[in-house]
């Protein structure tokens, strides 16, 4: 007789500027029989009326918001609470009805691996969360792998740069044996791939999984993050310093055309 699937947990990360696709998330989650929804909210105010099971505070630090303080915290809650396996979800991104069933089945057959699903944008104005809507609008990001569903395909070296925070789940014994983020990244970008980094060089292994699927909610963003630059130019050069190398390289050389920052013998630094 089979085993039971994991008991699962979703831990996602909120603020007040995605309060609306937060609540969107946590509904459709809502859906899925038997899914522990962990809320870590990383603003200085108190949310009220949060349809989560349990609702965790990191505040911001003197950088930023904490978003790999704020993940190490959901995890741990996750597996304290006696979840098998842990599934992160940006606010901004509901889950396929398949996701969680797809994770667990994969994390059955690679139960030391980080598994990563692919993500879909959507368009302007699609706002429906009904499955099938969803569903006719799939199209995995090209960036990244995205197996049929039911394969999951181990990534090779070089595609661990290729790493995104948006959806990812892993057992709890592999989260509690493995890597954790890096609390010392504060602001905008860079702890993913540290993170990503640090299971290569631990030899955790990283998997793409056809069918685990989510809908990262379209709202108005800019490219290159300009509001982001100084959050991008300090965790870069903490990146750096680990591993000899700069994150970000797409958005930084962008700003440098655009004559907001320039590189010397350092690295990148501002114009």
């Amino acid at each position: 007789m089979p085993s039971p699937p994991p008991a699962t947990a979703v831990v996602t990360l909120a603020s007040a500027a995605r309060r609306a696709h937060v609540d969107n998330q946590l509904a459709v989650v809502g859906r899925s029989s038997g899914v522990r929804r962990i809320l870590v909210w990383l603003g200085d105010d108190s949310p009220t009326g949060i349809d989560a099971d349990v609702v965790l505070s990191v505040p911001p630090g003197p950088d930023g918001l904490r978003l790999a303080a704020a993940r190490n915290a959901g995890a741990d809650r996750a597996v304290a609470d006696g979840a098998g396996l842990v599934v992160f979800l940006d606010a901004d991104c509901v889950p396929d009805p398949s996701l969680f069933s797809a994770y667990a089945a994969a994390s059955a057959a690679q139960p030391e691996a980080v598994l990563c699903g692919p993500v879909t944008y959507l368009p302007p104005g699609v706002d429906s969360l009904d499955p099938a809507a969803l569903d006719r609008h799939r199209s995995p990001h090209a960036a990244r792998p995205a197996p049929p569903r039911g394969q999951v395909v181990l990534a090779p070296a070089d595609d661990y740069r290729l790493f995104w925070s948006l959806s990812f789940a892993l057992t709890a014994t592999a989260w509690s044996t493995g890597p954790r983020f890096d609390e010392t990244f504060e602001g905008y970008g860079g702890e993913d791939t540290d993170f990503a980094y640090r299971l290569r060089s631990a030899g955790v292994p990283l998997a793409w999984v056809g069918g685990a699927d989510a809908y990262h909610q379209h709202h108005p963003t800019t490219s290159p993050p300009v509001a982001h630059l100084d959050d991008i130019l300090r965790n870069g050069a903490l990146f750096a310093r680990t591993w000899g190398e700069w994150p970000m390289l797409g958005w930084l050389e962008a700003f440098e055309r655009d004559g907001l920052v320039r590189r010397d013998v350092s690295g990148w630094v501002r114009v």
